[in-house]
């Protein structure tokens, strides 16, 4: 799909692969190659997310794009992550920390026991008489 590259603006073929321009991409591989060259350090492996930007000027955005994308893998950084899309908590893996999934998963729970309640109750019929004495 033809698009503007969200960097720089410049037209280019849009892929599963790439969403930016060829330009871009090469400056994308430097800024990774630079990334990956501190963090790949043994004195380095334990930097946290602000550590690695600060250390190579490379923005924080940027990191978590290659960590979503698996490019990175978080299991041979254990202070590396990124933010929880609900709360902000650093997490890594997933979109959301267990602690907002146990919320939802909450409140689906009680979503589902009323709508139980609801069908119960509408299934349920009462009849009055009228005493004739």
């Amino acid at each position: 799909m033809l698009e503007n590259c969200p960097k720089c603006g410049s037209l280019f073929v849009r892929t599963q692969f790439r969403d930016v321009c060829e330009a871009c991409y090469k400056e994308e591989e430097k800024l990774f190659e630079k990334v990956y060259a501190f963090i790949r350090k043994r004195e380095n492996r334990t930097a946290t997310m602000p550590q690695v930007v600060e250390a190579t000027g490379v923005e924080e955005a940027l990191i978590v794009k290659w960590i979503k994308k698996g490019r990175l893998q978080l299991v041979h950084f254990p202070n590396l992550g990124y933010p929880c899309e609900k709360c902000g908590a650093t997490i890594r893996e997933g979109r959301l920390c267990s602690k907002c999934i146990g919320g939802i998963q909450k409140e689906i729970k009680k979503i589902q026991k009323e709508e139980e309640r609801q069908r119960q109750a509408k299934g349920q019929t009462t009849y009055f008489t009228e005493r004739n004495d």
